[in-house]
């Protein structure tokens, strides 16, 4: 019998007692509803990390693929199916965990940009399940700065939070946005994954859960447990071929990104000043130094010990992912339960000599995907149509039986995992960055099963003039040029193809509301740019 370490949150009993007299409260009206088919209804525990992007999980090929701690990975992948095209709508950390709890893309919940926050009184997914009849929780990283609304229990970290002795918040202890809490001794996957085994322990056996188990990891500054710290010593990692790429002038693209050379720079001023080690600049294993090498030799050092740090972070998510199997498989829990692992979206690790994510890039807009459920997803498969974040609601919503909110725009992809994907199942996925800067302009496009174009429109936000792009158009063939080396948007042999995706965005916009009726220096620019 494997055991777990027990972490207790304030007041936990009475809280699940206050909560589980609510259910019975808000659930009144289901009555009709036997006993018998609720309990038949699965569990749903939703595992998601912040930047596990799909290059380092060992399961979609890649240059790490033979070096990164992926076991439990593995065991998922087997035991179920692997999404080989799941997208974020808009890849930042607080708008994307917005569409997936809303069920909406950003332009209708709000969440565009990383400042935001969603509010306790908006409609989402976790409010309808526990009305439905389900237990809820979401235990580890919110990052939605109010107070979290759905759950009979939550447990959160304050904005990104630490990793070394976290603080948490509950509802005993919470105020919005950064205050309130506590401290907790430990690891923060550690002690998150610990936590929903505890919470899934004490639930109400009568009713089916759905845990929402959220790890920091392995966001800026890819921390990790001691256990870790000796993992990938005295080894040379490879980098990507695109690692020394400086200018956005030798692919054509249309804006110059996030360089790993600012990591470098974040690097040595935490090394320069300890007292600045917070949040995201709370780097392990410090002091760094580049003093005496050349350009080209620093961006390597640097890529060395990001990738290897961020591989130690997600080693410490691939334990405690084992961890939660094990348990479920103790328990009896396993056969009923459905099991997803994702990333709230992707992330540069050293491609295109970028870090960090935000744009239309494959890196970044792929979320890394895998679910396991016993009695109907086929173990060992691959699914290749294109989901979004925001279609996760509805397959909540499947699962669990009850009807999907008119007021949410996803679709459920529960058949398309049992391998029977509707004729009418998008063709194009629908992607707009908000968050503008100079180097990360402001953009929307689609991304087809062979091509991505994107219109960098720039200067859409009020709080943030930086300047206006001076290119304004990427078109890849991903069958052609799949790592997005070269913007053949000027390529005579793809002027049709290029029409028609043009075509195709503003029928999305159309689609979605996405239309920019209340922003019209954008549409200005649309309409000066769109056909250069």
């Amino acid at each position: 019998m494997i055991k777990y370490s027990k972490v207790s949150c304030d007041n936990w009993g009475v809280y699940l007692l206050v909560s589980a007299s609510f259910l019975v409260f808000a659930c009144a009206g289901s009555k009709e509803q036997s006993k018998s088919t609720t309990t038949q209804r699965p569990n749903i525990l939703f595992i998601m990390s912040d930047d596990h992007t799909s290059q380092a999980w060992g399961i979609y090929g890649g240059i790490l693929e033979e070096y990164v701690q992926n076991d439990n990975l593995e065991r998922l992948a087997r035991e179920g199916t692997v999404l080989e095209n799941c997208l974020v709508s808009n890849s930042i950390c607080t708008p994307s965990r917005a569409a997936i709890l809303t069920g909406q893309y950003s332009h209708v919940n709000g969440v565009k940009t990383l400042g935001a926050g969603l509010s306790p009184a908006y409609h989402n997914i976790a409010k309808d399940l526990q009305q439905g009849g389900y237990q809820t929780c979401i235990i580890g990283k919110w990052h939605l700065k109010q107070e979290p609304a759905g759950f009979d229990y939550y447990c959160v970290l304050p904005g990104q939070g630490e990793y070394h002795n976290p603080r948490l918040k509950t509802k005993e202890n919470w105020e919005d946005y950064y205050g309130g809490g506590r401290p907790y001794e430990g690891f923060s996957t550690d002690i998150i994954a610990d936590m929903t085994i505890d919470w899934i322990e004490q639930r109400d056996q009568e009713k089916p859960f759905m845990a929402m188990c959220h790890f920091k990891a392995t966001h800026e500054p890819f921390d990790y447990p001691d256990r870790f710290a000796g993992l990938y010593h005295d080894m040379e990692i490879p980098a990507p071929k695109s690692l020394y790429d400086n200018s956005a002038k030798t692919t054509g693209r249309s804006f110059v990104g996030q360089s790993i050379d600012n990591l470098t720079k974040r690097y040595l001023d935490a090394t320069a000043n300890p007292e600045k080690r917070r949040d995201y600049m709370n780097y392990p294993a410090l002091p760094f130094s580049v003093e005496g090498l050349s350009h080209e030799e620093a961006r390597f050092k640097t890529y060395q010990k990001m990738i290897k740090d961020f591989m130690r972070s997600g080693a410490a998510v691939d334990d405690n992912i084992g961890k939660l199997l094990d348990y479920l498989d103790e328990s009896g829990l396993a056969e009923n339960t459905v099991v997803i692992y994702t990333a709230d979206q992707g992330y540069f690790l050293g491609e295109h000599g970028w870090f960090d994510k935000r744009m239309i890039f494959e890196e970044s807009i792929h979320m890394p995907f895998v679910i396991r459920y016993p009695k109907e997803v086929r173990a060992g498969a691959r699914n290749r149509d294109l989901i979004e974040n925001v279609d996760f609601s509805a397959l909540f919503a499947d699962y669990a039986q009850i009807a999907y909110p008119k007021d949410m725009q996803g679709i459920s992809f529960r058949n398309n995992l049992k391998g029977n994907t509707p004729e009418s199942w998008r063709q194009y996925a629908y992607y707009r960055y908000w968050d503008h800067s100079k180097q990360r302009p402001g953009h929307f496009g689609v991304r087809g099963q062979r091509y991505t174009l994107a219109f960098f429109y720039g200067n859409g936000l009020e709080e943030d003039r930086a300047g206006e792009p001076s290119k304004f158009w990427d078109f890849y063939d991903l069958q052609v040029d799949p790592q997005q080396n070269r913007n053949a948007y000027d390529d005579p042999q793809y002027q049709e193809v290029i029409a028609d995706l043009k075509k195709e965005i503003l029928a999305q916009r159309e689609r979605l509301g996405d239309t920019d009726a209340d922003d019209p220096e954008v549409l200005e620019i649309m309409m000066q740019y769109w056909d250069d």
